[in-house]
C-alpha cells in the first residue's frame, strides 16, 4: 500500500492537529482540518497556525489539490478558505453537512445560510475516491459524533476526525445534534476493519492522565487491542451505555458557538455590517 508523507501541526490552544498529506512521487498534497486562530476573549482572529501550514507547503514545493474537513468542528474555526486563497485546492467535506447546516441555521437564525453544502467545492459520500497525486484516497462514512463525520483513508494512513482519540483517551462524544452512540460504535468498527498496520491520525489530543506528552498517531491494531472505551473486549451494548452515560457529564466545548456558525459556512466569516465590522451571534438559552 502506498505510504504518503505526513506532516502534523499541533495547535495547543484548541488541541487540534492539522495534517499535510503528500505523495512523495508527485508532490501533490491534501491539507486536513486546518485551523483559523480565534481568541474568544477579544474576538480577534489570526492566521498564525494556517501560515505555518502554508510555509511548509511552499518550502517543500507541494501542490495542494484538496483541503479536507473531517466534519463541522465545534472546537476551532476552520482555516480552509484562507489556505485555499493562498495555496489553491478544493474544499471538501461529507455530504451530510447539509443536515448539520439545517440544524444550526435554525439555532443561529441564519436566514441567508444555504443548506445544500454549496459553500464547499466537493461533498463526499461513503465509498468515494479521490487522488492525492498517485495515491488513492478513499472516504469512509463514520457518523456518530456528528452526522457529517467522515474518515479519509489515504494510502496506508487514515484521518479519523473526532471519531477516535488516542487509545489511552478513548472515543468521541455523541451528544451533539444528530449524534448517536450506536452509530459511533458501527463507524469505529469500520475503521478497525482496516489493515492492522494502517496508521491512524487523530484530530485532537488532550494528554490522557499519566501521559506527559501530546500524541496523535497510532495504528488500527493498537486501537483494537487497547482503546479504553472500545477495545476488542467491549461489547456494543457496553460501549453505548458507557458513551451515553459519560456524555451526560460533559460540558460544552468553549468555542462551540463561534465555531459552528463559521464552519457550517465552510469557514467563511460573516460579511461585515455597515460599520465594516463582522459579528458572530451568541444565542441565549437556546443550546
Amino acid at each position: 500500500m502506498s505510504r504518503p508523507d505526513v506532516k502534523a501541526f499541533f495547535d495547543e490552544a484548541t488541541f487540534t492537529v492539522t495534517y499535510v498529506v503528500s505523495d512523495p512521487a508527485t508532490s501533490c498534497a491534501a491539507i486536513i482540518d486546518p485551523v483559523l486562530d480565534y481568541d474568544a476573549a477579544s474576538g480577534r482572529t489570526s492566521t498564525t497556525s494556517a501560515d505555518a501550514v502554508a510555509a511548509y507547503v511552499q518550502e517543500n514545493k507541494l501542490g495542494v489539490d484538496w483541503i479536507l474537513e473531517t466534519h463541522v468542528h465545534a472546537d476551532h474555526l476552520s482555516g480552509a478558505p484562507y489556505l485555499k486563497e493562498k495555496l489553491g485546492g478544493q474544499m471538501a467535506i461529507g455530504k451530510h453537512v447539509m443536515a448539520v447546516q439545517e440544524t444550526f441555521k435554525a439555532v443561529f437564525n441564519l436566514a441567508d445560510l444555504v443548506t445544500d453544502g454549496s459553500q464547499f467545492d466537493q461533498l463526499f459520500s461513503d465509498g468515494d475516491t479521490f487522488p492525492v497525486g498517485n495515491i488513492e484516497g478513499r472516504v469512509l462514512g463514520t457518523p456518530g459524533h456528528t452526522p457529517a463525520c467522515i474518515t479519509y483513508v489515504i494510502g496506508d494512513s487514515a484521518y479519523v476526525g473526532d471519531t477516535l482519540f488516542m487509545q489511552d483517551f478513548g472515543t468521541a462524544r455523541t451528544d451533539f445534534p444528530g449524534g448517536s452512540a450506536a452509530e459511533l460504535y458501527a463507524s469505529i468498527q469500520k475503521i478497525l476493519s482496516l489493515p492492522d498496520d494502517t496508521r491512524l491520525f487523530m484530530c485532537h489530543d488532550y494528554k490522557a492522565p499519566g501521559r506527559d506528552t501530546f500524541a496523535w498517531e497510532t495504528t488500527v491494531a493498537k486501537q483494537r487491542d487497547t482503546n479504553i472505551h472500545i477495545n476488542k473486549n467491549v461489547s456494543e451494548q457496553e460501549f453505548i451505555a458507557m458513551r451515553e452515560g459519560r456524555d451526560k457529564e460533559l460540558g460544552m466545548p468553549k468555542l462551540l458557538l463561534p465555531a459552528i456558525q463559521v464552519n457550517v459556512r465552510a469557514g467563511q466569516l460573516p460579511e461585515p455590517e455597515d460599520n465594516n465590522i463582522r459579528y458572530l451571534k451568541i444565542p441565549l438559552d437556546a443550546v
